[in-house]
């Protein structure tokens, strides 16, 4: 077994039932990897459409995992999987035919600890002209989480790859103490860290390589709803809040500093866009409940989350 798949999920059953018909189609054979999928606590038809799957992936697992929190499904995947590259994807996303095979010539580079490629989008339905324009310019909407790097094999910086097609050798995650949090339902958004974010940033601190393989790729839906100025300001928020909790783990006071005087001079000089606002909104939100909240705090200094099915809300 050369890769164990992991995808958490939950309540998206028929982009899940999408994500693992690409998986029947890959060329590699399916003797060289499993799939894990681990539910994050659905109440629709997921574990019917995994038990679909049962006859066409040979190695399929499902595990429930009922604590909220996206690392909490991805920890379970890392715990349980048996191969030592792990590759971690989301539920809403379709792979390339040659996706795992593009990982698994990737890893025959021993100094590569990461492997990401292009995560391309699919509308579900014309998107607006400024996401379009928005696209064209760069190829790379990190609230989207899509980028394409072209079509050379190449060394790249970490934070380049996106959770959402995210292989990595299971020791180094082990090394790293696993993800952060994320993923967090709306009534726990104070909760929310830094995500896999934190893995790349360990990564590129202790100088390991990361390779991007245009084999390796995905696509990634885009629903009508994301298509909106109001989701990237709800995503803008919430990378406010994202950021906080790297400032205050990280001891960093000078993000603070640099915010409170954009919304001093906001006051006067500047105009801040929709989603700019959001950002500092979020910021400022986290920064204040983390102030107020001892077990907040205690949950943003935590030393890894590898078994937080223990979460202090329960």
């Amino acid at each position: 077994m050369r890769l164990s798949v992991i995808i958490p999920t939950k309540n998206r059953a028929n982009m899940l039932e999408r994500a693992l018909k690409s998986i029947t189609n890959q060329s590699l054979s399916q003797d060289y990897f499993e799939v894990i999928v681990v539910d994050n606590g659905s109440i629709d038809n997921t574990r019917a459409v995994v038990e679909s799957f049962l006859g066409k992936i040979k190695n399929l697992r499902y595990f429930y995992a009922g604590a909220p929190g996206l690392h909490v499904g991805r920890h379970m995947g890392l715990k349980k999987a048996i191969a030592d590259i792990t590759v971690f994807c989301d539920d809403d996303i379709e792979a390339f035919p040659t996706w795992l095979e593009g990982i698994c010539e990737s890893f025959e580079r021993e100094d590569v600890v990461l492997v990401g490629g292009k995560v391309l989008p699919k509308f579900e339905s014309f998107p607006p002209d400024w996401l379009i324009r928005m696209w064209e310019k760069s190829k790379l909407i990190a609230y989207l989480s899509v980028i394409d790097l072209g079509g050379e094999v190449k060394y790249i910086n970490p934070y380049y790859v996106f959770g959402c097609n995210f292989a990595i050798r299971k020791k180094i995650l082990l090394e790293a103490g696993g993800f952060h949090p994320d993923g967090m339902p709306a009534e726990l958004i104070k909760y929310r860290g830094d995500g896999e974010t934190y893995v790349s940033d360990f990564i590129r601190k202790k100088g390991y390589k990361t390779l991007y393989n245009p084999k390796a790729s995905v696509f990634h839906i885009i629903t009508k709803e994301r298509m909106t100025k109001e989701y990237f300001a709800t995503r803008a928020f919430n990378q406010g809040i994202s950021d906080s909790y790297t400032d205050i783990r990280n001891n960093n006071k000078k993000n603070l500093l640099k915010i409170r005087m954009r919304i001093f001079l906001k006051k006067f000089l500047l105009k801040e866009t929709l989603i700019e606002e959001s950002y500092l909104k979020g910021y400022l939100y986290h920064q204040n409940e983390a102030k107020k909240d001892p077990q907040l705090m205690e949950w943003i200094k935590k030393e890894n989350y590898l078994d937080s099915e223990d979460i202090l809300w329960t």
